[in-house]
């Protein structure tokens, strides 16, 4: 199985779209409505940066506010950033809320909005769906929905993560070690999600994303240094080196949800829900992976059978690419600080 894994990591390398430099693809617009008492609401409209100038999407209010649409943004060193406030008589309740331009997209907005002071919501627009209505009275589902989505998409397009998740694959023999070092790359990481959203503990941005891309190094060394006599450490304690790593990747997810935004009074919903979206996506990709493995397997035995040993020419060039791969965005996330 290890065998066949390292051909289709070839075919999943061919397969990415985006440069090695971007860990998350994720880069998701943000649309704040904060009641301010009365018929004021303030606008806060964030969109993301593109090459240096600011996506080619904009926001449409619900018709009855008296300014529906963005003034000019401003780049804030991340994304591109408008802030205003509307006057909407009788309220938001019933009215439309659009994202020209979303449809032409691949990326996501997060409309979070309140009817009245204190009654939060929120909603995922997508391409497919880059208008929605406000309902007079939103529920806790709306939120679980929009979050968990947003944490399936996340995972899915950081390619960064699913490299180290790939990476355990190829070096963990057995499904009990296997469930084993998930699981404690699953508990790790949502420790670290809570106590970073909460505030408990903070680290900045760049350093973690620079580490993530380390611990991705590390596994690939230690699939390099595979030999048939001695088991590597991931290998003879792969729940320790997950858990350990998966604390980094924590701070990773909760960096993106803290850019995503999050509901006031709303907190701990939204991250179960973002945290349960992530584990959903974690582990539709394990399941295509090793459902294409078995698959390959069955058409190649004796393929699979030459490259499973250690140190075989498949797996020293899946530990290369991993490595080199990890390499440039070390480099370049070092080179952000």
């Amino acid at each position: 199985m290890r065998g066949v894994l390292c051909c289709l990591f070839l075919l999943l390398v061919g397969a990415l779209e985006s440069g090695p430099a971007q860990g998350h693809a994720l880069q998701p617009g943000y649309l704040e409505l904060q009641h301010q008492g009365g018929d004021s609401w303030r606008a806060l409209w964030r969109k993301p940066d593109v090459g240096g100038r600011p996506m080619e999407i904009s926001v449409t209010l619900p018709d009855i506010c008296e300014h529906n649409t963005a003034p000019d943004a401003v780049f804030d060193g991340a994304a591109w950033i408008a802030q205003w406030v509307t006057l909407c008589p009788g309220g938001l309740a019933g009215g439309k809320v659009a994202i020209p331009g979303l449809e032409a997209t691949q990326t996501d907005v997060l409309v979070r909005y309140e009817i009245s002071s204190g009654k939060s919501a929120a909603q995922r627009l997508t391409a497919g769906a880059p208008a929605f209505f406000i309902p007079a009275d939103p529920g806790a589902l709306n939120i679980l929905v929009s979050y968990f989505n947003l944490g399936v998409d996340h995972i899915l397009e950081g390619i960064d993560h699913l490299l180290f998740v790939f990476a355990l694959l190829l070096l963990i023999e057995g499904k009990w070690k296997l469930l084993g070092a998930v699981t404690a790359f699953t508990v790790a990481h949502s420790m670290t999600m809570a106590i970073s959203t909460f505030g408990v503990v903070a680290l900045p941005g760049p350093p973690v994303e620079a580490v993530i891309a380390l611990s991705i190094m590390f596994l690939a060394s230690e699939l390099l240094q595979r030999n048939s006599s001695e088991n590597r450490l991931t290998e003879r304690f792969p729940w320790l080196v997950s858990f350990t790593f998966g604390l980094l990747h924590g701070f990773g997810f909760a960096g993106a949800l803290a850019e995503i935004g999050l509901p006031e009074g709303d907190v701990p919903l939204a991250l179960l829900s973002f945290n349960l979206g992530v584990e959903a996506g974690q582990i539709l990709f394990i399941a295509v992976v090793l459902v294409t493995a078995a698959f390959l397997k069955l058409f190649a035995p004796a393929l699979v059978k030459a490259i499973r040993t250690p140190g075989h020419i498949g797996s020293v060039g899946a530990a290369y690419l991993i490595g080199s791969i990890s390499a440039v965005w070390f480099i370049d996330r070092i080179a952000a600080f």
